[in-house]
């Protein structure tokens, strides 16, 4: 009888040799004459456990890892595929602490199977959110999102529901549903597991949306770093598509829809809505001028509801489960739970899926384990390269939109980039800048120029000139409120926050560093 033997195969753990541990693994058992059935699953998020491989037995899933082409001779040897003992194993994949420690609602099936297993995905609960909204009416499909409380897992965490409603209010016949999966944050990676891993769940969630606002067709703009994802979802289109549910007629009801991947040159910019409907369209990807919302006049001039992967892909589990169970998760206005993504100098860096509400210094050593190099962590950037940096003294808040704004920081995509305490603050400061300059579509003054302004004025403030900190905080106050979009508004951030809680790295001449 075949043993079934799990080797992850998303872009992560491909990096690190997955691929060549799955062909070593299937030639030892050809050569030792054992029955195996290899899969390749979608990651569980534990990235420092990569690759994680894991051998159905009769106790259940049992995990080893992280494991080189080189262990795995031994593991045969030891008797893994019946999950002896070795100095790999992990046991049960599901006592795992950092999994055990998740709850996992949107990336529930990650790790789980392989990702464009479309009988996999409905076996264990897929397309019934699809179901329940068909036998419900558009209105009442709005109303459930609203009421679960969802907001966009982006920058500025806006209301789903309203966003949705806004769109099905909106005249004309034609209208699109956009999938934000142009991830360009530093420290994020959740798209893409999603993707990789559970693509059924951002098309069935796209789906939910269209029927919702009544929309035909929807695109998928992904980044073309995502050479793994986009493979998947191909093949996700083609399994949905060929079980009716893409197409016309979907689940025998009159509502159709069909959907697309169109790959984006990964411009940073286009992550804001309006560049990338700009790129969508096949024109250079600058920033729109907002009033008109793309809820009105979106995608080639059409209500358009844009939403990112998490949002979307969280979509079924609330159609599925219901409101009410996703509200009764998290805190205050933050409902549900969040896609946290460690990452930088960190021991224990991945994926984690909590409700709203841990505090960042549980999540960093508790689960993350501290740094990786095994100094103090000194700063945290949370949101993306134009996120926030908070200190030490910022590690009790809650991870949750209302706490993090209280002191300065927003959550935006959930990643979380960890700096020790080697970390030069006012290099981190200039390097915003930098970023800015480099990305910027160039529409608005403050952003095109200031950004490069703000680098020279870091500069002299850093060769000993201390009274540039005043320009600088004044450039900072005209990034913010005068640029047309967030790429040039949120720079101030990181180059603010570092200024002020780490005054002392901007003194410190470049004979003292």
């Amino acid at each position: 009888m075949s043993v079934t033997v799990y080797v992850p195969r998303d872009a992560s753990a491909v990096s690190v040799g997955a691929d060549e541990v799955a062909s070593a693994i299937a030639r030892e058992a050809a050569r030792r004459g054992e029955s195996i059935r290899l899969r390749r699953n979608g990651s569980r998020g534990l990235a420092w456990l990569e690759p994680l491989v894991e051998v159905e037995t009769p106790q259940g899933r049992l995990a080893y890892g992280p494991v080189a082409t080189a262990d795995v001779p031994a593991l045969f040897d030891a008797g893994f595929l019946s999950g002896a003992a070795h100095t790999l194993a992990l046991g049960p994949v599901d006592a795992i602490p950092a999994l055990r420690r998740q709850q996992r609602v949107t990336a529930a099936r990650l790790g789980q199977d392989e990702g464009d297993n479309l009988a996999a995905y409905v076996a264990t609960g897929g397309y019934a959110g699809l179901r329940r909204a068909l036998a419900m009416s558009p209105v009442d499909v709005v109303a459930e999102v609203t009421g679960s409380g969802l907001r966009g897992r982006g920058g500025a965490a806006f209301p789903t529901g309203i966003k949705w409603k806004t769109c099905a209010e909106a005249a004309g016949t034609q209208k699109y549903i956009v999938a934000n999966a142009d991830e360009g944050d530093s420290g994020t990676f959740a798209d893409r597991l999603l993707m990789e891993g559970d693509p059924y769940s951002l098309i069935e969630g796209m789906t939910i949306a269209a029927y919702a606002v009544g929309a035909s067709r929807g695109y998928i703009y992904l980044r073309i770093e995502y050479p793994h994802a986009q493979q998947m979802l191909l093949s996700a289109l083609a399994h949905a598509r060929a079980a009716g549910w893409l197409g016309p007629s979907i689940g025998g009801t009159d509502f159709g829809f069909e959907l697309e991947v169109r790959m984006a040159a990964g411009a940073y910019v286009c992550g804001e809505e309006t560049a990338l409907l700009e790129s969508l369209e096949g024109k250079r990807g600058q920033v729109r001028f907002k009033p008109p919302l793309p809820a009105h006049v979106g995608l080639f001039g059409k209500p358009t509801v844009v939403n990112n992967v998490v949002t979307l892909a969280t979509v079924p589990w609330i159609l599925a489960n219901g409101a009410t169970a996703y509200r009764e998760l998290g805190t205050g206005n933050s409902r549900g739970t969040a896609l946290l993504q460690l990452a930088g100098n960190i021991r224990h860096g991945g994926l984690y899926e909590v409700p709203f509400g841990m505090s960042l210094r549980e999540l960093l050593y508790d689960i993350g384990g501290g740094t990786l190099s095994g100094r103090p962590i000194r700063a945290v950037q949370i949101g993306g390269p134009l996120g926030a940096y908070l200190a030490e003294k910022h590690f009790d808040t809650a991870l949750d939109y209302e706490s993090l704004a209280a002191n300065g920081g927003l959550l935006g995509h959930g990643g979380i980039v960890v700096f020790d305490d080697s970390v030069d603050m006012a290099e981190q400061a200039r390097f915003a800048m930098e970023f800015c300059a480099a990305e910027s579509c160039g529409k608005c003054t403050p952003c095109r120029i200031g950004s490069v302004r703000g680098m020279e004025v870091i500069d002299r403030l850093r060769a000993g000139d201390v009274a540039q900190e005043t320009l600088l905080r004044d450039l900072c106050d005209t990034l913010l409120n005068g640029s047309l979009c967030a790429l040039g508004g949120m720079t101030p951030y990181p180059v603010l926050s570092a200024l002020d809680h780490f005054p002392d790295d901007f003194r410190r001449t470049e004979t003292s560093r």
